[in-house]
């Protein structure tokens, strides 16, 4: 589980509402059907404007990832399993690495190696897996815009309903305490439209883009190894490239597990 998530959450709720009680602003205030409606409802509709069926299909399985840990191999891992693919290439012969295939869980990882055993020209195998990356990057791009226009789409409601909430205050200025309430109401609106779009919304986006960012660095630093393998370097050689993907504090320890 992607403890930073949850701890944004809640630390981001808690905020809010230990602020407002600093301030004096009583919580009950809150409860306000109408501009809950307004908000999450108003910015639901903006993204079915903005969006196609198939991407809004999509926004559970964003979630999903927001709240998901790193499952992927560790950097390390991944040096110590080229090592050994490239020992076993050098005794054996490449053909002996289709009895490696199958152990392999990443499907990129799994595909590459299957074309290089297949003997499929270098250039071809390097196109191909450098093509899969590039329309990944696109399609996660796609995907995390999703709640980066969420995020700019709230506060803007928020301000559409506390001004939909002054004109319903205004419209009865006889009772003086009745329309100061109702004047603090109004204003939910907004604070709804900010906490989303500002806590919430665009947050997710960027941490959608950082987990993008770091599967395609994982997936290079497997392209090079593939391709590495492909020409024949050494167990040596392919230490060295891929090593240029780990953090220069983490490379010691990650050579002695190699």
């Amino acid at each position: 589980m992607e403890k930073s998530t949850i701890i944004g959450l809640v630390a981001g709720v808690i905020s809010v509402f230990v602020g407002m009680v600093i301030k004096g602003a009583p919580l009950e205030s809150l409860a306000n059907p109408a501009a809950f409606l307004i908000i999450i409802g108003g910015t639901v509709a903006c993204l079915f404007n903005a969006f196609t069926m198939e991407q809004m299909s999509k926004v559970p399985t964003l979630f999903k990832l927001l709240m998901r840990g790193n499952d992927e191999q560790s950097k390390s891992e991944l040096v110590k399993t080229f090592v050994e693919l490239s020992q076993l290439a050098r005794r054996e012969g490449i053909l002996a690495l289709e009895s490696r295939v199958e152990e392999i869980q990443d499907p990129f990882f799994r595909n590459g190696l299957s074309m290089v055993i297949d003997g499929m020209d270098p250039e071809f195998v390097g196109d191909v897996l450098d093509a899969e990356l590039t329309i990944m990057e696109q399609r996660h791009a796609e995907m995390r815009s999703i709640f980066s226009q969420a995020g700019t789409y709230a506060p803007t409601l928020g301000v559409l309903g506390a001004v939909v909430g002054l004109i319903a205050a205004l419209s009865d200025m006889s009772d003086i305490g009745k329309l100061t309430h109702a004047i603090a109401a109004a204003f939910v609106a907004t604070i709804l439209g900010i906490f989303t779009g500002y806590v919430l919304w665009l947050p997710f986006a960027n941490k959608l883009k950082i987990k993008s960012e770091n599967e395609v660095g994982h997936k290079r630093m497997i392209m090079e190894g593939i391709l590495s393998l492909q020409a024949g370097d050494s167990p040596t050689q392919i230490e060295s490239k891929l090593m240029i993907y780990i953090p220069q504090g983490e490379r010691e320890s990650a050579k002695s597990n190699a």
